[in-house]
């Protein structure tokens, strides 16, 4: 038999009010757009650009812009055209914001995987290593580094196997050689090598001696530790020359400039 419904008890029956539907606004009104700095080690430094939730309230927009990591392509940060040196990445993470511009240090640095997919094959052994390293100014760097086995000149075998004494001496003067390059220098320094990779270059010439490589790289760099922020190190970073400087009472100085040694100012003909 049928059931007669109770009126006034079915919610979804009501008619709802004229005109209650919320009025579509676009959410890019209410953004700004920030420009991306990379530091003073890379050709380009203009990365790119960001976007962020103008300030509002107690949401203030350079809260949201620190702390965010960019990864940029080493061939877009030297704007290499080729593309060589594309397949390895830096991470970039924002440190400060000035006007439009932020402000990015080093995070970090890695290989893309198709790069990595490619050296890896079949008759050869693939030696890894990796150290926690300590810079001069306070960072803690993770370091890996990979390398695969070469044929011998004049080899006619196929295979080029190490042997395990031969993988554990080859991965020791991996750590070595890491450890030596970069406990003796800054970040800034650190990063200077990894562009051209000149340590992959001394341990793949180093390791000869035990067994021929080839196809060595630093693979990876993670950044574990970092010492407080300083905005005085950052500024070093990214050249602080063009920007004025001012006394403690407020003076400005001006911003210096560069003169030619024996430089000597044209003499004036009136006052």
């Amino acid at each position: 038999y049928l059931q007669n419904m109770a009126v006034g008890k079915n919610k979804g029956l009501k008619p709802g009010k004229k005109g209650s539907k919320k009025k579509a606004v676009d959410p890019f009104t209410r953004k700004d757009w920030y420009n991306i700095k990379a530091p003073s080690m890379f050709t380009n430094r203009d990365v790119g650009k960001t976007i962020v939730n103008r300030t509002q309230g107690t949401k203030i927009a350079t809260d949201g812009l620190r702390h965010r990591v960019f990864e940029v392509s080493l061939a877009d940060l030297q704007n290499e055209m080729d593309a060589e040196r594309s397949y390895r990445k830096f991470r970039l993470i924002a440190e400060d914001i000035q006007g439009k511009n932020v402000l990015c240090n080093f995070h970090g640095m890695d290989l893309t995987t198709d790069k990595l997919r490619s050296i890896v094959k079949k008759w050869q052994t693939y030696i890894r290593a990796s150290a926690d390293i300590k810079t001069t100014d306070g960072y803690v760097l993770r370091v890996f580094c990979v390398g695969f086995t070469d044929r011998m000149q004049n080899q006619v075998k196929k295979t080029c196997y190490a042997q395990h004494r031969q993988v554990k001496a080859i991965r020791k003067k991996m750590v070595d050689i890491m450890t030596r390059e970069i406990n003796q220098c800054e970040v800034k320094e650190v990063v200077n090598k990894l562009i051209p990779d000149t340590i992959a270059d001394d341990i793949r010439k180093a390791c000869c001696s035990n067994y021929p490589l080839k196809e060595v790289y630093i693979r990876k760099v993670k950044v574990l530790k970092k010492p407080r922020f300083e905005v005085s190190k950052l500024m070093e970073l990214h050249g602080d020359s063009g920007r004025t400087t001012t006394t403690a009472t407020g003076e400005d100085l001006g911003s210096g400039v560069d003169r030619p040694e024996g430089y000597e100012p044209p003499v004036q003909e009136s006052v």
